[in-house]
């Protein structure tokens, strides 16, 4: 049984924070979920799909955000607990759903969990999601450790069905990849079989019907201040005159720089965890008490804007700070020390920060940048069309993924990324307006989730353009969950389907779509370079099931190759390909047996044949 369903109340687990917030979730008894992984959300995903496989609970892996927030709407509104996952960029596709719903409210509790990455650890940007409250009057609530994050997805449940409104659950990579100590609780039963009521005049959102229900947010969202002012999760700490405002993991950085600074007598905190709608009484009450006031953030100045307006409607004119120049800024993650040393500033408090380590006497450690795998088949496939490609001035529009990493040389073949899809859409518009011959590339999960419409549009305004699918049969870089391209029989599932990429695209009408075996060089290169003639819209589909979910499903089983005597040093293998597998011992090419999978790529590109299978 999975370790976050046998573990009874009270008992104490060593959990990731994203395993927190799955346990809360089977405590609050959801019954739906449904999710585009993404992290740092997705080990939420995982772990409740792998749940569902032995409880009640129906979890499933949505085409996309907006999919899978209607999936959880829809059970919401017939009177079930349901939950969609997503991180925080997931929410931009599912913002036209969102906006909606907020009109049409719940009838059973829905929590929407949105992952923010200041940072941008895997990320295209650092949008900060609690302005999505505010656009769409929803609340927020944000937990501050491992621990809280359970306890506050159980009390998210609960607040969404007493407002009957869906709630934003918002957490930031430090709260998701975390671990602390969870104390468990009770778990409750599940209510599974749901009932929708028709009532078409406050469900089927024309106009006539919207102006009614925009009323009933603005009330319901009236109710959820009432609650933000006395919620458990906002409260002070503390007695000074020198005023902190913080929220999520921020509060734990600033009791312990309160703590390390000694002004713990001088300093009160007040911890804001139910953002939207903002506890205005409450603050304003906080600031009459206080000399001066600094907001600590990561992120926008989300607050800070707020505490501002509450202190211009009280007559307050104490000092109000948090992002500037010389305090905290709207970029990147904030650490303990940065945040202990910006307090001591702008408090004047006497600070001297430890010495820094004298690390002169050590090695510098060695860069190792992000890189598509030992054996990735992304790898050849780049090859392939660069090599295809050879005489053609090119763009090459890419997307989000593995295959996102063919921005890096030796295979430097990305151009152009915005988010996901885009590859196809914006290859569309560098088709009429680079004059070169444009090459997108999309992985499989990424087709599904939002590659096809800009491929319909290719296809209906006759673009000039290749669009490559790199299919490896799973979603790879979020950790193999599957998409509708993977054949669940593999992992032992039953009862799903399975969607033919070349069915899809064949069915949309592209003339020409060509389907190779990247691991193949020669003979997928001309298939590539006629592909790439073609005057219109043609599709590649280059397929090879990812080297990592392959060895998990032990399915390879090919031997290591080695460099023998034959080489000549042309560099090809490294200089073309840039696999980890080679490194250079005193200016000789060796191959590492314990990265290389035998995907025999680099033999192909040796132009002496010197590169062979190890025999033993």
């Amino acid at each position: 049984m999975h370790k976050l369903l046998q573990g009874h109340s009270g008992l104490k687990m060593f959990l990731l924070g994203n395993e927190a917030i799955a346990r809360g979730a089977i405590e609050a008894g959801l019954a739906v979920g449904a999710t585009y992984p993404g992290t740092p959300s997705s080990e939420i995903s995982s772990n409740l799909f792998e749940m569902s496989q032995e409880s009640e609970l129906y979890f499933e892996y949505s085409v996309n955000e907006k999919v899978a927030l209607e999936v959880a709407a829809a059970a919401a509104n017939c009177g079930l607990r349901s939950m969609a996952v997503m991180k925080h960029v997931g929410l931009n596709v599912a913002a036209d759903a969102l906006m909606t719903l907020a009109y049409v409210g719940i009838k059973g509790g829905m929590v929407i969990l949105t992952a923010d990455d200041p940072f941008m650890f895997s990320s295209q940007n650092e949008q900060d999601n609690r302005f999505y409250g505010k656009l769409s009057g929803l609340p927020i609530l944000e937990p501050s450790s491992v621990e809280e994050a359970r306890v506050m997805v159980r009390y998210a449940f609960d607040l969404s069905e007493k407002i009957r409104e869906p709630v934003l659950f918002r957490t930031t990579t430090r709260i998701n990849h975390s671990t602390g100590i969870v104390t468990l609780g009770e778990v409750s039963p599940v209510k599974r079989e749901g009932n929708f009521i028709k009532d078409p005049f406050n469900y089927v959102t024309i106009p006539a019907v919207s102006r009614n229900l925009h009323a009933k947010l603005l009330k319901n969202m009236e109710e959820a201040k009432q609650i933000s002012e006395s919620s458990e999760y906002n409260f002070c700490v503390g007695e000074g005159r020198w005023g902190i405002i913080c929220n999520g993991v921020s509060y734990n950085y600033v009791r312990d720089a309160v703590k390390d600074l000694g002004v713990e007598e001088k300093v009160k905190i007040l911890r804001i965890g139910f953002s939207n709608p903002m506890p205005d009484n409450l603050i304003k009450t906080f600031l009459e008490g206080c000399e001066r006031v600094l907001v600590v953030e990561e992120g926008e100045p989300y607050m800070e804007v707020e505490v501002k307006a509450f202190a211009q409607e009280r007559g307050l004119t104490l000092p109000i700070d948090g992002k500037a120049p010389d305090l905290f800024s709207r970029l990147y993650e904030f650490d303990p020390a940065m945040v202990r040393k910006t307090i001591a500033a702008h408090f004047g408090i006497s600070y001297n920060p430890p010495a820094v380590a004298d690390l002169s006497d050590i090695p510098e450690i060695a860069q190792r940048p992000p890189n598509l795998c030992a054996g990735c088949s992304h790898r050849a496939s780049y090859y392939i069309v660069k090599k295809a490609a050879e005489g053609m001035e090119t763009v090459y529009p890419t997307d989000i993924g593995c295959y996102t990493l063919g921005v890096l040389p030796p295979l430097s073949m990305a151009d152009f990324l915005i988010c996901m899809g885009s590859s196809a859409g914006t290859g569309c518009g560098f088709s009429k307006a680079a004059g070169k011959k444009v090459i997108s590339f999309i992985g499989d999960s990424t087709f599904f989730h939002s590659g096809i419409p800009g491929l319909i549009n290719a296809v209906f305004n006759n673009h000039n353009l290749t669009l490559v699918i790199l299919d490896n049969g799973t979603t790879a870089m979020t950790g193999h969950q599957p998409n509708p391209g993977v054949d669940m029989n593999m992992l032992k599932l039953k009862g799903y389907g399975r969607v033919s990429i070349e069915e899809v695209v064949r069915g949309i009408g592209i003339p020409v779509v060509t389907v190779i075996e990247p691991f193949k060089i020669r003979k997928s290169i001309e298939a590539v370079r006629q592909a790439l003639q073609f005057e219109g819209v043609s599709v590649v589909i280059s397929r090879q099931m990812c080297t990592l979910y392959a060895k998990g499903l032990k399915l390879e089983s090919k031997r290591a190759f080695r460099i023998s005597n034959k080489c000549r040093n042309h560099r090809n293998c490294i200089d073309e390909l840039g696999c980890p597998a080679f490194y250079v011992r005193e200016g000789t090419i060796q191959i590492d047996p314990g990265l290389c999978t035998g995907c025999s790529v680099c033999a192909q590109v040796c132009p002496e044949n010197a590169i062979v299978p190890i025999k033993d």
